[in-house]
């Protein structure tokens, strides 16, 4: 694992100098101090601070493996799923080995809660949890990078400039990605760079490219190649997102001006309102692995696109977001085509017209400019749903 040491988690023999760091990081323990009581931290925050340190050190204080500290934290993780969530289900892994190692590609909207949520529904059904590939970006905060690895993350680099560099680095993240399938540590990773901040989820082939560059070394076809990688697609369908004004600013923001620049701290604010957040209802469908991949990573990215979306389970929200688009844009299709869709559950009028008045609060609360793009972001898995629905029958 030597040569991995420069994107790689925390290995169980770094854990308990990592722990240490942290605890003794005034920054960190404020963070959570706010986390866990944020009216008493503000009155009384030395008295909080000794509370957390203490209960970090009963908590963690004698774990020395990985496992054991996502064991402790499990708890704490169903108790934020449950207090930011109506209800988290999942389908599909009834299918899945529990000794075998997978690559879960999936889709992404939000930057911690997408994997979380994943690695949450896995433990919870007697799973390894997974590693997870975050970008570097988000290592600008020296304490979510130091959380995050060790919490299983390895390093996904990005905004490279030289083309020796990029291949290096993606050779680099191939091979660590195929010895950690070859090792039985089933993956996490997202099918493109970033957040689908319009709710279109499309697989990027150069993601696919990589994951081929280590095989592709000792001779295997790209089709064999990625049948060894037991490739798993994954939809995550949330009712709400918690960023989801954040993310309507910014697409009319780029639509306008050509592009747009974060603010110091934006990633670190949308993670904690990711996490935080109500998201109603939240489910996660674990696909098939891929058995008999196409010979190329096109036909491979329309493939996981497909079964994603065929099986992205929609919320309310999706519909009446598509409904309230239909009505103004003829070109989107009629709401009768809806019939036949895969839905998170089976929607009544009156939920439907709850859902419609909640999602007019959330468009109301947003700039007139910015209102479409909020609707888009919750309609368009409906009108990907259809089109992976219509591909299926044909």
């Amino acid at each position: 694992m030597q040569e991995f040491d420069g994107i790689r988690p925390y290995s169980d023999e770094e854990t308990t100098a990592a722990f240490t760091r942290l605890v003794q990081d005034p920054e960190f323990i404020d963070l959570i101090a706010r986390f866990k009581s944020p009216r008493l931290s503000r009155w009384f925050p030395r008295l909080v601070r000794m509370r957390v340190k203490a209960w970090m050190h009963e908590k963690f204080g004698g774990l020395t493996r990985i496992d054991d500290i996502q064991a402790q934290l499990s708890s704490h993780v169903a108790a934020l799923v449950d207090k930011t969530t109506t209800r988290v289900t999942q389908s599909g892994l009834e299918r899945l080995d529990k000794q075998s190692a997978y690559l879960f590609i999936s889709n992404h909207r939000d930057i911690v809660f997408d994997p979380m949520v994943v690695n949450y529904l896995l433990y919870s059904q007697g799973f390894s949890t997974t590693r997870i590939a975050i970008g570097d970006n988000l290592l600008q905060n020296r304490l979510f990078a130091e959380l995050m690895r060790l919490n299983k993350s390895f390093i996904v680099r990005r905004n490279m400039t030289s083309p020796r560099e990029m291949r290096d680095a993606y050779l680099l993240l191939s091979s660590f990605i195929c010895h950690s399938i070859d090792t039985n540590h089933s993956i996490w990773i997202a099918q493109r760079e970033g957040r689908a901040k319009n709710g279109i989820d499309q697989t990027d082939p150069a993601i696919i490219k990589m994951f081929y560059m280590c095989r592709k070394k000792s001779g295997l076809a790209f089709d064999e190649a990625m049948n060894r990688m037991h490739i798993v697609p994954v939809s995550i369908s949330y009712e709400y997102d918690p960023c989801d004004a954040d993310k309507a600013r910014e697409l009319e923001a780029r639509a306008r001006e050509g592009s747009y620049t974060k603010t110091e701290g934006e990633d670190t604010e949308q993670i904690l309102k990711g996490l935080t957040g109500f998201k109603g209802r939240v489910h996660v469908h674990f696909g098939s692995p891929i058995k008999d991949s196409p010979d190329n990573p096109k036909a491979l990215a329309t493939r996981i696109d497909n079964e994603m979306n065929a099986n992205y389970h929609l919320h309310a929200s999706n519909l009446v977001a598509y409904q309230q688009r239909a009505q103004q844009d003829a070109a989107h299709g009629p709401a009768d085509m809806l019939a036949g869709l895969v839905t998170a559950d089976t929607w009544s009028d009156t939920d439907l017209a709850a859902a419609e008045e909640h999602l007019n609060r959330r468009l109301n609360a947003c700039a007139p400019a910015q209102r479409p793009y909020l609707r888009d972001m919750y309609a368009n898995p409906v009108a990907s749903a259809l089109k992976a629905q219509s591909g299926s029958e044909q």
